[in-house]
């Protein structure tokens, strides 16, 4: 083993240490010795080094003693940069982007061209760079333009979506025009859904349905029935559902709507909260010969719910018994979520029996098991206990047993509280039997009593004799 013959001076160390980190790669880690080679002591001492450097210790290498800092300085280093090595060049681009144009002769492209001509562009990289850009305006369309002279460079469908989704946000439609019409033959459905959705966004509703007439001749893109179905549901999607209505009526002869078409016009009056429209339009299609899915079933539905939040049960729970009764009994199957959310309404509307008419259907119709859960009964027996209605609550749990599904503590203390509150402590007690029978474990409670339930002692009435009184009136008269 090699030791040097003199100990290294804080010069010597120095240069050690700046040569590593100046040269640091792969073959100087894997061969530390080579940064090791003998060497003479200087005469001179540094300056600010100390007079007599300490010597290194005898028992370690000199291999030994210097490979593992620098090995670990160079996992460190590596670490940082590996992150996000694009992130850099991201901001550097989008400080060029951000600089004033009129404060340099040169244009956008040239400027790119000068300070960026030795990097190596990919899809996340542009992403990148526009997102860090957002008040670039119209400079961006030079960036675009460089992009696409970069002979390292291959543009595709993705990149040029992201330059519409750019324009689009700041709606900026002229430029967009500008992508589309360089993007003819490369770009393809990302753009395509990019510039719709854009336009539908911005309010434009009567621009995409223009855009769909011209994309083919002025853009290049497909003009059928797939794109069709784009614009609808983005239309729809957005509230503009009277738009892509129209639409669909007047492509009738060119492009005849399916089933997926008019499940998303449904939706679209649904999105809007016009719940007639969208049965006006499910009787439309029963007569054109269609059947309504259980897609515009369940936005029927979530209408529903939605106008039940907003006008209160009462009010809405008798339109969503009648839209959930009227398409319900054609025999399409719907989400079992939607239809809790009637019931649900119907309970908080003091509409007991439609509620309990309602269990008995969804049963019936097969989901029994997507209802028969904890969660939902107990939500159901919450509504009837806080309305007050203990006998259709306690009505409710029997079916909940009776159905199979096992009731837990909260049911029991629930069921308990509010018959105790009742005054109605004699069945509060069979239910506590029961549930210890039942394995749950129940605990005594100090339940209140609701003192509009409690019951009033009867007021003794003092009957005086009419007899007694008359007879006492009569000795009087008596009496000389």
């Amino acid at each position: 083993m090699w030791r040097p013959q003199t100990p290294l001076t804080s010069q010597h160390l120095r240069f050690l240490f700046l040569r590593c980190f100046s040269s640091l790669s792969p073959s100087s880690i894997q061969q530390p010795h080579r940064l090791l080679t003998p060497h003479h002591s200087l005469s001179k001492t540094p300056f600010l080094s100390p007079p007599h450097p300490p010597p290194l210790h005898r028992h370690f290498s000199a291999t030994h003693s210097l490979s593992l800092p620098f090995s670990l300085s160079s996992r460190s280093f590596s670490s940082s940069t590996e992150a996000d090595p694009e992130a850099g060049v991201a901001q550097s681009l989008s400080s060029e982007l951000l600089k004033d144009a009129d404060a340099d002769s040169l244009s956008i492209t040239q400027r790119l061209d000068l300070n960026f001509s030795h990097i190596t562009l990919t899809p996340s990289l542009i992403l990148q760079t526009l997102n860090q850009s957002p008040d670039s305006g119209r400079t961006v369309l030079g960036f675009h333009k460089w992009v696409l002279k970069k002979s390292n460079f291959t543009p595709t469908d993705e990149t040029f979506s992201y330059f519409v989704d750019y324009f689009g946000h700041r709606k900026d439609f002229k430029a967009i025009h500008d992508i589309l019409i360089d993007g003819r033959g490369i770009a393809g459905a990302k753009t395509l859904e990019s510039s719709v959705d854009r336009l539908v966004r911005a309010g434009r509703s009567t621009q995409a349905v223009a855009f769909f007439e011209k994309m083919e001749s002025d853009y290049g893109f497909a003009r059928n029935r797939d794109s069709l179905k784009l614009v609808v549901t983005k239309l729809c999607d957005h509230g503009f559902a009277s738009c892509a209505e129209k639409m669909v009526k007047g492509l009738a002869n060119e492009f005849f709507p399916d089933e997926y078409i008019c499940d998303e016009l449904i939706k679209g009056w649904c999105v809007d909260g016009k719940l007639e429209e969208a049965r006006r339009l499910a009787e439309e299609m029963y007569r054109g010969g269609f059947e309504i899915s259980v897609v515009a079933y369940n936005a029927i539905l979530d209408c529903v719910c939605m106008l039940c939040r907003k006008k209160g049960p009462v009010s809405a729970s008798i339109r969503g018994r009648e839209g959930a009764g009227g398409y319900g009994c054609r025999g399409c199957s719907s989400r079992c979520g939607n239809i809790q959310c009637v019931d649900w309404s119907l309970y908080q509307a003091a509409r007991i029996g439609e509620g309990d008419e309602m269990i008995d259907g969804m049963k019936s119709a097969g989901f029994g098991e997507a209802l028969d859960k904890k969660k939902e009964y107990y939500g159901f027996l919450k509504i009837l206990c806080g309305i007050e209605r203990i006998d259709h609550a306690m009505s409710v749990f029997a079916k909940m047993k009776e159905g199979g599904c096992e009731p837990g503590i909260k049911t029991y203390d629930l069921l308990m509280g509010k018959l105790v509150a009742h005054h109605r402590v004699d069945k509060a007690n069979v239910l506590f039997k029961e549930a210890q029978s039942r394995g749950v474990a129940v605990t005594p409670k100090a339940y209140k009593l609701d003192p509009r339930f409690a019951k009033k002692p009867k007021a003794v009435k003092k009957r005086e004799e009419a007899g007694d009184i008359a007879g006492e009136n009569g000795k009087e008269e008596e009496t000389p």
